[in-house]
């Protein structure tokens, strides 16, 4: 079978869309949600498989500035959308728009790619690291108590209307983004996204709802949050759905979860996305109490090796040769020295006869960029092998970050 994979045309997104829902399931998404994701949806980045008049494959991307280490925002694409029928598979059609794809970003200029697996074992062999998690929570606020630091009291809470209030929310996010890696920079029109709230998704919750976190009349933070009421013959026993929390500050961080933790009618929190090193997990009386779980979340995949190393900061002094292997994209192979401090880096191709000091894949790379993941873990798992003694202590220092990265929302 001979498919045509071509860019995405305007009049095309509806059936194209289509066959993405139906590959994730075929439940249609609200009007509302649909509506966001065909505005946010560019085209000149988007590709369709078509078997005749039918749409048999999707990929897309968005174009993201993400925080690395050492806190520039880098340009990235955020691969999305991707599905094939399941009347076509096996027949090399994802291979054939994933090699699409990143011949389209190096030709772009991008230097990382980025993705969420619906299925972690597909990316792997395309050059796709897991380089953060994420942390679930469900918190039992009947029996775990806060402890906040100082200043806290002297943060001021108030109701807002979540729409009337973005411009203020997405101030607060935009001062937090360059403090941890993974962060996506906010483009123009995904403002709109943490206001998605259809109204057939709630299932019994309120409305989305919004609190500002406030000091000498600034906002410092913000919480966006809904609540699902419950009874049973004990009395209430509401929950509390935190989508986001973001903050400037530990007080007003912590005024934040407080108000939280003290809604009428409610005893439990369910917290869906945040960092694995979240300060809230040093606020509480009983982490055990807050049935943690942790899961994969934010794949990233160098495109140009020497441009993606050069981009971000060190954290310690590193000067080592690295022994690429990238069959996927062949233009990564061979030798690349890379030296820098937390100042910035350079990272060059020597010759494949210079002395190498480790040998890895570009998928440990991609684990190991935003600093989530150490090449020392990755080298007890097999994963990197050390060539000089004391090059891997060196790099895997280096390459660490202060923070844990973290991508605060899906696309």
């Amino acid at each position: 079978m001979t498919a045509d994979l071509r860019e995405l045309g305007q009049r095309d997104w509806d059936r194209w869309y289509g066959t993405l829902e139906r590959a994730f399931g075929g439940v249609a998404e609200a009007p509302e949600e649909r509506a966001l994701w065909d505005a946010l949806t560019e085209h000149d980045r988007s590709y369709g498989l078509w078997d005749g008049e039918e749409c048999i494959g999707t990929a897309s991307a968005f174009s993201f500035r993400v925080t690395v280490p050492g806190g520039a925002l880098v340009d990235a694409a955020g691969v999305t959308m991707v599905s094939v029928a399941a009347t076509h598979r096996r027949r090399g059609l994802l291979t054939a728009m994933m090699r699409r794809q990143l011949d389209d970003l190096r030709a772009r200029g991008e230097a990382l790619a980025l993705l969420t697996a619906s299925e972690p074992a597909i990316y792997g062999r395309f050059g796709y690291g897991v380089a953060c998690w994420h942390l679930r929570a469900s918190i039992d606020t009947a029996r775990v108590r806060l402890t906040v630091p100082a200043g806290t009291d002297e943060v001021a809470l108030r109701y807002a209307v979540p729409a009337e209030a973005a411009a203020a929310c997405e101030a607060v996010y935009a001062r937090v983004v360059p403090g941890r890696p993974g962060m996506l920079a906010r483009q123009p029109g995904w403002e709109r996204l943490p206001l998605l709230d259809p109204e057939r998704d709630r299932d019994g919750a309120s409305p989305l709802q919004c609190v500002l976190a406030e000091r000498a009349g600034e906002v410092v933070g913000y919480a966006h949050f809904a609540v699902k009421p419950d009874w049973d013959a004990r009395g209430p026993k509401g929950v509390v759905l935190a989508r986001a929390v973001e903050a400037v500050d530990p007080a007003a961080y912590a005024a934040l979860w407080r108000f939280l933790f003290d809604i009428d009618l409610t005893s439990r929190i369910e917290v869906r996305n945040r960092p694995v090193d979240d300060p809230l997990l040093h606020l509480v009386s009983d982490v055990r109490r807050c049935g943690l779980v942790t899961r994969d979340w934010l794949y990233v995949r160098p495109v140009d090796v020497g441009a993606a190393l050069e981009a971000r900061a060190y954290r310690t002094p590193v000067d080592v040769v690295l022994d690429v292997t990238d069959p996927f994209c062949p233009w990564n192979e061979g030798r690349w020295r890379l030296t820098g401090d937390p100042k910035g880096a350079s990272c060059k191709r020597v010759d494949d006869d210079a002395p190498a000091d480790l040998a890895l894949s570009v998928r440990e790379l991609g684990s190991a960029y935003l600093g989530g993941v150490s090449l020392a873990e990755l080298a007890r798992a097999g994963r990197v092998r050390e060539l000089r003694p004391g090059a891997l202590a060196e790099a895997s220092l280096a390459f660490g970050s202060e923070v844990a990265p973290w991508l605060p929302h899906g696309f």
